[in-house]
């Protein structure tokens, strides 16, 4: 039977294209070695992954609507389903660039009782990651990126990896 998660991918890969979410088979690991989910999301060419237990759905974006007076990285709020839902710029508190289209897809995180929508250009893949994958982040970059726990090796490119109770912490301060 399928758990939530594949239901709430199943519903995404309807609206959004099947070729968005291919599911890459993980190797075969060592015993003892720990398995998480992810969901890999883009941001201005830059790789992400959160885990997958705090991602509620992915939808596409058909109009943002700005808030007078929200903090400067809510792009605005969405009506998803007569639900509305602030949603979340991550590409300028990840110090990325924020030129170009405004992303065509958001993700509804959540953790606990808050949840929100954050812009994403794309969701490459759900895959199953192992302890021995990911990485320190680096201390350099903790000031520009304090939502990145870690960095996740996939396949060539690193990815960071988005700690989304620190994230949504941070943004319920700021309001």
């Amino acid at each position: 039977m399928p758990d939530s998660h594949d239901i709430v991918i199943a519903e995404a890969k309807d609206r959004a294209g099947a070729s968005l979410f291919p599911v890459i088979p993980s190797p075969d690991r060592t015993e003892g070695a720990t398995a998480t989910r992810v969901c890999l999301i883009s941001l201005s060419g830059e790789l992400f992954a959160i885990d997958l237990r705090h991602i509620r759905e992915v939808f596409e974006v058909d109009s943002v609507t700005p808030v007078p007076g929200m903090p400067r990285a809510l792009a605005g709020v969405v009506n998803l389903r007569g639900m509305v839902v602030p949603l979340l710029d991550l590409r300028a508190m990840l110090g990325l660039s924020v030129t170009g289209p405004v992303p065509k897809f958001g993700v509804v995180i959540q953790h606990g009782s808050h949840q929100m929508g954050v812009l994403v250009d794309e969701v490459p893949e759900i895959r199953t990651v192992y302890t021995d994958e990911f990485l320190a982040a680096p201390a350099t970059g903790a000031i520009e990126k304090p939502f990145v726990s870690s960095i996740l090796r996939v396949e060539d490119r690193m990815s960071g990896v988005v700690e989304v109770p620190t994230l949504l912490a941070y943004v319920q301060s700021e309001r």
